[in-house]
């Protein structure tokens, strides 16, 4: 497995604890009902409700609640923020002096209800329950280990396997135990919120011993080493991550034990503030102490100051500014974390399509699983605690419509991740030895039909998203898909060259016209295909430049890479040479280099001389033929040219070439010598003369 960045897997860790403390929380006081109501005031309130004036007195004051209209300006809705945050912050002021009063009857109810008079109850259960699952996970452990030692190996599937098995069983065994007796109803909510406290404590830890010993022992030789590979970093870890996990899970179990205690929400929210500050300053002091990747002065006081206000913004009730301070901070982070340690997994995978598919949804997918939680928690936040909004029609169409588009994004990404993976390890996939030539022209129709088809693809996924999104905004589609359909029909008759161009694209991909790699001439424009888009070709011509045509402007092509090529060429050989000769010796070539290792597999007709083609006014013209595979013919005439000439020069055959003979005694050419002399001496002569003259 990779080794994962340090400071990556912890700040994952580190940031789900949060998170989970602050939903849990979230979850348990927006269920909780006020408690501590004597059951005969209760019993008087309902029968003050039955009573028939007092229900006719609430149908007149509730419309006219109803009717009044929901304070709209932006000052308002600033004071009954700060009213609601001065009313929050004065409650909780007011409940501390309270404390020690709902201690002492927190302490009587647990002393009357749970302990029954023998002090230690809950203590002893607990140890007891403990014990009984530590002593099944120890036989359960020891069961693996007998089985390592008589069997292969172990590695991590293994391993991860004994410890899952490890803990469910501790789970089994203690839960099991208590639940096999008749206990009283607080007593055995207490005891099994604490046991499912301590259970999920201890699979975190085992998570992060799990991830750290991965990731420290990954023995890549060309990767760096892990900061993990160090005792001391994966020390500071863990104990960073138990302390977080302890403050979340007991505080999570005691905050939901209190309100069956006789204690007061206000005096819960303090107890849950408490626990919060206490991960509040063990955040603050991993920014401080992290041992990986020390940060800057300034980066490290601002991180804590922006823990602090999150922090603060919670106590404040300021849900909305709360929850936009942890995405921003903890979100990022928590994708790439959980997306490096999908990244290892997936590299484990086979190759081959399947493996492909199954690599990108385990990368994609983690991370969009991580995303769509993220998105999952804030609709359920914004149901919840933001009514206000989400009660207005505005607001009940655009959330929703928000969010779902988001996971829409999510799931386009990963189909187009999927898809777009395909395409390249289709693309990448070359010929085989020995194939074909059909195989040899499926191999090239692919390669120039797929990127049209991934391009073609990207655009319908971005369209049905987008309409997607749209729909799930309360728009509706039907008329704008009518719209686009009738905009679309004027556009085309105001871009004819454009719709031509893509029209002439499409038939020359039907017509199989040319293919990715082949070499193509039409009219000026000639060159090997290098790639295609909807409107044009790319040409490579053979000295470097690059044409981009459009398919409008190709007219007829000629495909010069297809099935075969004849070659025909001519040679000059003197009147007086052996044709017939000269006929046996370009058979001779041509059947050597037809059984020349380099040129066999290329040759398809071995070069021939087809007789005299005519006589010239210098020389016999002779003609020979050549069938090669397309671009091959280039080599072998090179070659062929190279041995004729050798052929002929050892058996007396000339090659003619055009003279020029003068004729004529000694004194003609000695006139003509003179007068030459004397028409370059009038011309040095004419060079010297001043300018003017």
């Amino acid at each position: 497995m990779n080794s994962v960045q340090p400071i990556r897997i912890g700040f994952l860790l580190l940031a789900v604890a949060p998170i989970l403390f602050w939903m849990l929380l979230g979850v348990s006081w927006a269920q909780q009902a006020p408690v501590g109501v004597p059951p005969e005031k209760a019993q008087q309130f309902l029968d003050l409700l039955s009573d028939p004036q007092v229900k006719t007195w609430l149908e007149g004051k509730i419309p006219s609640a109803a009717a009044e209209p929901p304070a709209g300006s932006p000052v308002e809705t600033i004071s009954s923020w700060e009213a609601a945050i001065r009313d929050r912050i004065n409650g909780l002021m007011g409940a501390v002096p309270r404390i020690p009063e709902e201690l002492a009857r927190g302490a009587a109810v647990v002393s009357r209800d749970v302990n029954s008079g023998r002090p230690g109850l809950v203590v002893s259960i607990l140890a007891v329950l403990i014990a009984v699952g530590l002593g099944a996970e120890w036989l359960i452990r020891r069961v693996f280990a007998r089985a390592r030692k008589s069997g292969a190996n172990e590695n991590a599937g293994q391993e991860i396997l004994s410890e899952i098995a490890a803990l469910l069983t501790f789970a089994l065994a203690s839960v099991g135990s208590f639940l096999a007796f008749e206990w009283p109803p607080l007593l055995r909510k207490i005891i099994l919120t604490l046991l499912l406290a301590f259970i999920v404590f201890r699979v975190v830890r085992a998570i992060g011993k799990l991830l750290f010993a991965l990731s420290g022992a990954s023995g890549i030789a060309d990767q760096p080493p892990s900061a993990f590979e160090s005792d001391a970093a994966r020390r500071f870890w863990l104990s960073r991550i138990s302390i977080i996990a302890g403050f979340l899970l007991f505080g999570w179990a005691i905050v939901s034990l209190m309100p069956a205690l006789s204690f007061s929400n206000e005096v819960t929210r303090l107890a849950a503030f408490l626990f919060g500050l206490g991960i509040l300053v063990t955040a603050v002091e991993v920014v401080w102490r992290r041992p990986d990747k020390p940060a800057p002065l300034v980066v490290k006081s601002l991180l804590t100051l922006y823990l602090v206000v999150l922090w603060s913004a919670w106590v404040a009730g300021l849900l909305g500014l709360l929850w936009l301070g942890i995405y921003s901070l903890l979100l990022p982070p928590l994708v790439r974390g959980v997306g490096d340690v999908a990244q290892a997994l997936a590299t484990r995978q086979r190759t081959g399509p399947p493996g492909i598919v199954l690599s990108v949804v385990i990368v994609r997918g983690a991370r969009a699983a991580v995303i769509a939680a993220a998105v999952a928690w804030l609709a359920y936040i914004w149901r919840i605690r933001a009514a206000a909004l989400a009660g207005s029609e505005p607001g009940a169409i655009v959330i929703p419509g928000l969010l779902n588009g988001i996971i829409a994004l999510l799931v386009a990404d990963l189909l187009w991740q999927m898809s777009k993976a395909l395409i390249a390890y289709r693309m990448g996939l070359g010929p085989k030895d020995g194939s074909n030539v059909d195989e040899l022209a499926r191999s090239g129709r692919l390669r120039t039909l797929l990127p049209i088809f991934r391009n073609v693809l990207a655009v319908f996924i971005g369209a049905v998203t987008v309409l997607t999104i749209l729909s799930g905004l309360g728009v509706q589609i039907a008329p704008l898909i009518a719209g686009a359909g009738i905009f679309g029909v004027a556009i085309g008759f105001g871009s004819q060259t454009l719709v031509k161009d893509v029209l002439s694209g499409v038939f020359y991909m039907l017509d199989d016209a040319f293919r990715v790699g082949e070499y193509i001439q039409s009219g000026s424009y000639k060159g090997t295909v290098e790639s295609f888009s909807l409107r044009s070709v790319r040409l490579r011509h053979h000295r470097g430049p690059i044409f981009t045509v459009p398919f409008g402007e190709l007219g007829a092509v000629q495909n010069m890479s297809r099935d075969w090529v004849i070659d025909k060429m001519t040679l000059n050989v003197t009147y007086d040479a052996d044709v017939d000769l000269a006929r046996k010796l370009i058979k001779k070539v041509g059947q050597e280099l037809a059984a020349d290792p380099e040129f066999a597999a290329d040759t398809i007709e071995p070069l021939k001389m087809q007789g005299v083609d005519s006589f010239g006014d210098f020389a016999i013209v002779l003609r020979m033929k050549l069938m090669t595979k397309p671009g091959a013919q280039f080599t072998i005439k090179r070659r062929a040219f190279m041995m004729i000439k050798k052929a002929f020069d050892e058996n007396g055959i000339k090659i003619a070439v055009p003279t020029v003979h003068v004729s004529g005694g000694s004194d003609n050419a000695a006139a003509a010598q003179q007068a030459l002399n004397m028409s370059k001496a009038a011309e040095l002569a004419a060079n010297k003369a001043p300018v003017g003259l």
